[in-house]
């Protein structure tokens, strides 16, 4: 039997396609349709349930030591309340989860976790676990996704708060209720974790009273692709670098004494054979996971990992991953789409600007 996040009735009664992912039953979309609901977000203010995604927190003196040992990302000079997006990682290098972690204090993180790797995540982590650090699990709480150009007008009415001091990728609480200025949809927007038995009335409020447009997996889908955001299980793995992935800018500089530091260490130094690219369809046509990647001559150089059609861009666009020699922007290269051979470009990613808010406004706390 699926398992179900406490907005399961509500989207029950509201959505038009409903499916497993990651063992809860979820919406891939609503009545309004996947467009309507990926242009919301872009234009206006969308809604996601993201309740299936794993909340825990660690605690206990050491507690930003045990981070920077399991993950490349350094958290120790930075300032309480900021989260980051890192990775945690493997002895070969690889990649075991991607997650946001939040500083709230020298001895206490937050950190959310992707759906279809929590149970594999807390049990690594806790096996991990040094002597004086707990983990705890907030199986209790939902996660709420409002996302767009009105979400800090409207949530700051939601919930009775200003939050136009809170900068991007910064956490606030508020009694029992968490904001997170921060989401993968490359929008300004939150991510509000609540009490499981208050989601759905907050929920229901968004809508009714500010108009937010309930979104289901697709646009999420469709709005992260836009921004060039990896998938885990399809853009990344656990044999996969997060220098093959592009996302060096994780990985401290001033050391590698981390799990799987050398062997990341030895790509920053030497680099590696291939690199994760956008790349955008110049011919007709949509190309998806596990499509080749070509040369002129027809010779494999990759494969997709990601791929769809952009509703902002009115284009076919994908990720992948490709060898080195041809990653840099504006390579040709070639897509074998069950037998037809669609030529393409090689794409910096994002395809298109962040939108989120970049920096805390002056004389403002965070």
């Amino acid at each position: 039997m699926e398992l179900q996040t406490a907005l399961y009735p509500y989207h029950k009664d509201h959505a038009k396609s409903m499916g497993e992912f990651a063992g809860y039953m979820m919406p891939f979309y609503y009545e309004a349709g996947v467009l309507a609901e990926h242009k919301a977000v872009r234009e206006s203010l969308g809604l996601f349930d993201v309740s299936h995604m794993g909340q825990i927190a660690l605690k206990g003196d050491g507690v930003i030591d045990f981070i920077q040992r399991i993950t490349p990302s350094a958290l120790e000079k930075a300032a309480p309340t900021t989260a980051k997006y890192t990775v945690l990682t493997n002895e070969q290098g690889g990649i075991i989860d991607d997650l946001i972690i939040t500083k709230l204090a020298d001895d206490h993180c937050f950190a959310v976790i992707n759906a279809g790797c929590k149970e594999k995540d807390i049990a690594w982590i806790e096996s991990q676990l040094p002597a004086g650090i707990t983990l705890t699990r907030y199986d209790d709480r939902a996660l709420i996704a409002l996302q767009g150009p009105k979400a800090e007008a409207a949530l700051s009415i939601a919930i009775g708060q200003d939050l136009s001091a809170l900068g991007y990728m910064r956490m606030a609480h508020y009694g029992d209720i968490w904001v997170s200025r921060l989401g993968y949809t490359g929008e300004d927007g939150f991510e509000i974790s609540v009490l499981a038995g208050d989601a759905l009335a907050l929920w229901n409020k968004l809508i009714d009273d500010h108009g937010a447009l309930p979104c289901g997996l697709a646009a999420r889908d469709s709005l992260r692709l836009e921004m060039g955001y990896p998938l885990y299980g399809h853009d990344i793995d656990a044999e996969t670098s997060p220098i093959e992935a592009d996302l060096s800018w994780v990985v401290r500089k001033k050391d590698a004494d981390y799990i799987g530091g050398a062997v990341i260490a030895e790509h920053v130094a030497n680099g590696v054979s291939r690199k994760r690219v956008g790349i955008t369809l110049i011919d007709k046509g949509v190309a998806r996971e596990g499509v080749s990647i070509t040369d002129a001559d027809g010779n494999e150089i990759g494969k997709l990992t990601s791929g769809g059609h952009s509703p902002s861009l009115n284009k076919s666009i994908a990720m992948g991953y490709v060898l080195a020699e041809y990653s840099a922007a504006d390579t040709d290269v070639f897509l074998d789409v069950r037998g037809r051979k669609l030529k393409a470009v090689v794409t910096k990613l994002p395809f298109i600007e962040a939108k989120t808010k970049s920096a805390t406004p002056k004389g403002k706390a965070a």
